[in-house]
Formats: structure tokens, sequence, C-alpha cells
């Protein structure tokens, strides 16, 4: 049974900003930076049927590419951390495409997501870091400049059983059906 869910992939050029952050912070397993994606729906382990019905109903998505901006180093869990991540802005475009596909999934009989979507990178997943140590990493990265990005497609993604961070491996790639005009700095 293929694990799937649907992501936004991130350029190389911006991956490698992103791998700087890497390392300083004890507990941390850093994620590979070919597998960086901003995910837009988590779909799980689902039959090969509902796999091919996953992957042709997402052809019916037709959207202008999104303008990504990554604006916030920040981590996940509160009191337990669990993941340190890159937030990004929550451009109207990206959660409507987010939005549109939690619609074709539940048609397809998949239950409700049950967080809500904040779009972002994850870079770590912690393992017993403690909150002052996750918060004297961040407060040492100190300063973020946004990184911006136009994605060409989003892809539907399968990975293994395992405790995360890839390999992953695109199923199905869906272009965007035109460039949004805004420049990308």
């Amino acid at each position: 049974m293929p694990r799937l869910f649907t992501a936004l992939e991130i350029p190389a050029e911006i991956g490698e900003s992103l791998a700087r952050l890497r390392g300083g912070l004890s507990g941390a397993r850093w994620i590979d930076v070919e597998n960086y994606h901003l995910t837009l729906r988590f779909i799980g382990d689902v039959d090969d049927r509902t796999a091919r019905d996953v992957e042709h109903a997402l052809y019916a998505v037709r959207r202008a590419a999104p303008i990504v901006t990554l604006g916030e180093l920040s981590a996940f869990g509160g009191d337990k951390p669990r993941a340190i991540v890159v937030r990004a802005r929550p451009d109207p475009a990206i959660v409507e495409l987010q939005a549109e596909q939690e619609r074709l999934m539940r048609r397809l009989g998949a239950a409700p997501e049950a967080r809500k979507f904040t779009p972002h990178v994850t870079l770590a997943r912690l393992r017993g870091a403690s909150p002052m140590a996750v918060a004297d990493y961040l407060s040492a990265r100190g300063y973020f400049p946004s990184l911006k990005f136009s994605p060409t497609r989003f892809v539907l993604y399968s990975s293994r059983n395992s405790v995360g961070g890839g390999p992953y491996v695109v199923e199905a790639a869906y272009p965007f059906a035109a460039r949004r005009e805004e420049a990308v700095a």
C-alpha cells in the first residue's frame, strides 16, 4: 500500500539556502535537501485502486502557480518540540490550492485532514530535544531572510512507511495552468 501526499517541490537553490540552517541541535534528525517539500495534503496509506483514483482526480486541478514566500524559522510542538520548520506565508493561492485538494480527497472518501493547514518546510524531526535547546537554536539563527519562488507544478509523492523524512518518489506531476504575473525576487 502506498503512502501518498501532495506537495510543492522546493527548488535546488532554495533547498541549499535552507540546508545552511542544519546543525547545532542535539536530538535533531535533519532532512536531506532533496526531500524538502511543502506538503499540501497528506493522504496516507491507500490501496492501489485508491492511489489510481487520487492520481487521476488531481488532473482536474487547474490553477495559476502560487508565489511561495518562506519567511520564518520556527518549531512545531511547543513544550514537546517535534520539528524545526520554515513557515511559508499563507498566500491565498496556496491556501486555495490546498483547499481544492482537500475537497477532492474528501469526495474520494478520504477522512478530513485533522490539522489546520500551516504551509511549511520541515528541516528536522526532533527526538528528545528540550524546549530550551530548541529556543537556543532558533535564537542563534537570528534573522531569517525571506526566500521566494514560484513552482511550476505540484506533485503526488509516495513514501515508504517509516519515521518520515524520505525518500520520496514523484508518482505524478501536475503543471500549473499559468504563472502568476508577480515577480519573484
